[in-house]
């Protein structure tokens, strides 16, 4: 009868819309959710019945379901924030997480380090990364980001690297007594190294032009630092020479003496490179590193690549999302690198809760790799992305989806009268 058929038409538009407006409500319960993207029901009619057969025309409609929910994969607005661990993402990626259910996926940044040092979630799910090796550089060796907590080891020197310029105008005229070296030598500046148990020494070096475009160069520390030395005497260490072009480049450089034996216990015999420059004879230009030209002897720059031991004072990320430490001897290593997940298809992600998705036969497997690459997006530090839900556009929603309920439930009160008629009828 076809005013039964109007009743389970009315039924199915009673069933569609309220779950039309538990997606509503849905999306206004998670404007402040992060990362959370607002999600639209989509309908489509039930098949409808032929009052012709298949000569098609002349059919009556059997009603209507929800054919999809699907998240509108717009990009949230992106807040700065004060948390070292707060990270957003501008762009299609998503954030890897693995715990006890496997491995999943989430826009949701807001992260924070357990008691065991890994970088977590909410719900204790691991943040996952690229690693590094013993050098600090990236490798794609994915695992779960945490942060040491022991003391990372000393570094002895190994090379000390030297800018100078030594003034040509001076005369090879004095000759160098180790007992009074500053008044005996043309030019004399200090430089930090290590040993192999991390600690500091003092080197001062003492420059003598010994021909035209020649210089002889030695590396003195206190007597008491040194195995055999006399305490508050300089004892020579290391030894070397410069030799120069006419036009004030450097042409060659050689180490004569080496005797680095600190006490303590430290490594017996250390090996430390000083370079001082790209010199002619080993290939380079001699344009980058120490110099003689007709001005005062002076130091530009120096570096050395020793360490004490040390332990982390502060954590940070930059926008490639490589987290850094930095370190109470001056060092700054980085730790690792958040890595990014790309879908072909992202509204088929399913929903486990918790801000995460897992990955479904229809959405593709992940395409996982480091921020800003194949369209994986970009992440920004200190930050985190909102809620894509505008409450404006979801009220306007909640009057229409209630409206057509209400329209829906008049079908049925309608068609339960002309029931009450029909059943009337008989009386």
């Amino acid at each position: 009868m076809s005013i039964l058929s109007s009743m389970y038409t009315g039924i199915s538009g009673l069933t569609a819309h309220g779950q039309a407006l538990g997606v509503t409500a849905d999306n206004i319960a998670n404007a402040a959710t992060t990362g959370f993207k607002a999600s639209r029901a989509e309908f489509q009619d039930i098949i409808s019945k032929n009052l012709k057969g298949i000569l098609g025309g002349n059919q009556i409609g059997r009603g209507v379901k929800v054919g999809a929910v699907n998240p509108i994969l717009e990009q949230g607005n992106v807040d700065s924030t004060e948390k070292v661990t707060d990270l957003a993402i501008l762009g299609d990626g998503y954030f890897v997480l693995r715990g006890s259910d496997g491995e999943t996926y989430t826009r949701d940044g807001s992260f924070h380090f357990d008691r065991e040092g890994y970088l977590v979630t909410n719900d204790n799910q691991r943040v996952q990364g690229f690693m590094t090796d013993e050098q600090g550089r990236i490798v794609n060796k994915m695992g779960d980001i945490k942060f040491p907590r022991a003391l990372i080891p000393a570094k002895a020197t190994t090379e000390v690297k030297l800018d100078l310029n030594l003034d040509s105008r001076v005369e090879p005229n004095k000759k160098f007594d180790p007992k009074d070296p500053y008044y005996t030598s043309h030019y004399s500046t200090g430089v930090e190294i290590f040993d192999s148990q991390g600690n500091k020494h003092l080197l001062t070096m003492f420059f003598n032009k010994i021909a035209d475009r020649k210089w002889e160069w030695r590396g003195m520390v206190d007597g008491k630092e040194v195995t055999g030395g006399k305490p508050g005497e300089l004892t020579e260490i290391v030894k070397g020479e410069l030799e120069f072009t006419v036009d004030g480049k450097l042409q060659s450089q050689k180490l004569t003496r080496s005797a680095i034996n600190f006490s303590g216990g430290a490594l017996q015999n250390q090996q430390i490179k000083f370079n001082f420059g790209d010199a002619i004879a080993e290939g380079g230009k001699g344009l980058d590193g120490t110099k003689q030209y007709g001005k005062e002897s002076d130091m530009i720059s120096w570096k050395q690549n020793g360490s004490a031991a040390g332990t982390i004072t502060s954590l940070s990320f930059n926008d490639e999302g490589v987290l850094s430490a930095a370190y109470t001897n001056g060092e700054t290593r980085d730790l690792a690198q958040v890595v990014l997940a790309k879908f072909e298809n992202p509204e088929a992600l399913f929903k486990l809760g918790n801000n995460r998705f897992r990955d479904s036969r229809d959405s593709g497997q992940a395409a996982i790799g480091q921020p800003n690459r194949a369209g994986r997006g970009k992440i920004y530090a200190k930050s985190l992305e909102r809620s894509t839900v505008d409450l404006a556009s979801q009220f306007v929603n909640l009057i229409q989806g209630q409206r057509n309920f209400q329209a829906n439930a008049k079908t049925i009160t309608t068609t339960d009268q002309l029931l009450e008629e029909v059943i009337n009828l008989k009386r």
